[in-house]
């Protein structure tokens, strides 16, 4: 881009040049018309220049905003989904159960306390009574994992459409299990792809976003939560999108 407006404004100048010029050698009949098409293109050039500052920011503020409501049904998949794994003992692998079990689903409240009670084997090996120290969990009660979650909101029956872009866009649901130290763990990842959030985007920026590696970017070609190549539960967006634990 910078190598861009350099050459537009050394062009800019090299018009200017040739405009002086034409005022000076040219026959009168030419001049206004030489003249014209000069401050034309003269005109036109600083209309692309002007546009190759002003286009990337107008693209990031509106890529800014469009991220920022992504992230926020990102965020509600994710606690869906964590919800999901502490009620089942595993991640939901679409949209339709894990609205189901939004709708149905119930945390268990309970209470752990220690107790002492007597020990049968030893009381029995020894003659005397024996003791020893037991965690007892008491079950409190129940509470539905919409209120908690949602209260009275709905928003949760369309999170699997993508707010902004693409019109009827959806994320991507996975989920599976990892392997380490012979142990299957439960995994999942939600993502959309940048290519459906700007879809109505300058390529050419569009493509750069694609490519983007920095610290305080999404890095990469998707939005998403999750992974289903490592174990974590975090969005792969910057902290001044939000927070991605």
């Amino acid at each position: 881009m910078l190598t861009f407006i350099l050459i537009a404004v050394l062009v800019i100048l090299v018009t200017i040049g040739l405009v002086k010029l034409v005022d000076k050698f040219i026959p009168s009949k030419l001049k206004p018309v030489l003249t014209i098409a000069l401050w034309l293109l003269i005109g036109f050039l600083g209309y692309q220049t002007y546009l190759s500052i002003y286009e990337p920011i107008q693209f990031n503020k509106l890529k800014n905003k469009r991220y920022k409501k992504v992230i926020t049904s990102l965020i509600d998949i994710r606690d869906s989904q964590l919800a999901h794994k502490q009620v089942t003992g595993k991640f939901s692998n679409n949209f339709e159960s894990l609205i189901k079990f939004i709708d149905t689903a119930k945390y268990t409240i309970t209470q752990r306390r220690d107790s002492t009670i007597i020990d049968e084997v030893l009381t029995e090996q020894y003659g005397v009574d024996t003791t020893k120290e037991i965690v007892v969990i008491d079950t409190l009660g129940f509470v539905s994992v919409k209120d908690s979650l949602f209260k009275t909101s709905e928003r949760y029956k369309t999170m699997m459409q993508v707010p902004v872009g693409e019109v009827g866009a959806k994320f991507k649901l996975q989920s599976g299990y990892l392997e380490q130290n012979n142990i299957q763990i439960p995994v999942f990842e939600a993502s959309v792809s940048k290519n459906v959030i700007l879809f109505d985007q300058n390529p050419d920026l569009l493509m750069q976003e694609n490519q983007v590696v920095s610290v305080d970017g999404v890095n990469g070609d998707v939005l998403k939560v999750g992974s289903m190549d490592e174990v974590k539960t975090v969005g792969n967006w910057p902290t001044n999108y939000g927070s991605a634990e």
